[in-house]
């Protein structure tokens, strides 16, 4: 199975990505991560979207704030599918980040998650992933029935507990 690109533009960006490391250990997905920088490293930052698909890799998550053009510039620079994170940023909360993840110019497509939603990307990937690889269309079924039997199992004891309260 091909592997997933992580990318953060700054080191600060690391323990929002954690979740997204967890989703792929669980999943079993290898993974590398890297820290480049669209504004700051943009030759290595080059270097490394152009040479993915010889790396080995399928999918490309990018994780930056601000003026957050890494998921766009590294799309620009491959075909592979890259997701955007956008990440919360002090000055406008991250809506700056979203905004430069999401307009993309038409032709160089970028997915992208919500603000932080480093799980999510994570998940996303995966799902890329299992188009190829229907082993991981189970995986992914069995993780969404357990979500769904924890919501079912929340709802029947605040039910009950509701219940006893009003006897």
């Amino acid at each position: 199975m091909k592997k997933v690109a992580v990318v953060m533009g700054s080191q600060s960006d690391l323990p929002i990505m954690q979740k997204c490391f967890e989703i792929l250990k669980e999943f079993q997905i290898d993974f590398e991560v890297q820290i480049l920088s669209a504004h700051r490293t943009p030759q290595a930052t080059k270097d490394f979207a152009s040479n993915a698909i010889q790396n080995g890799f399928s999918v490309l998550i990018a994780a930056a704030g601000k003026s957050a053009h890494l998921a766009g510039v590294l799309a620009s620079l491959t075909p592979l599918p890259v997701i955007a994170i956008p990440i919360k940023t002090s000055d406008l909360g991250g809506m700056d980040s979203l905004l430069s993840s999401v307009q993309m110019p038409s032709g160089i497509p970028v997915a992208c998650v919500g603000i932080n939603a480093a799980e999510n990307a994570g998940l996303l990937a995966i799902q890329i992933l299992a188009t190829n690889h229907p082993d991981l269309y189970e995986k992914i079924l069995n993780k969404r029935q357990k979500e769904a039997q924890k919501i079912l199992q929340n709802n029947a004891t605040l039910t009950q507990q509701i219940k006893d309260n009003n006897d």
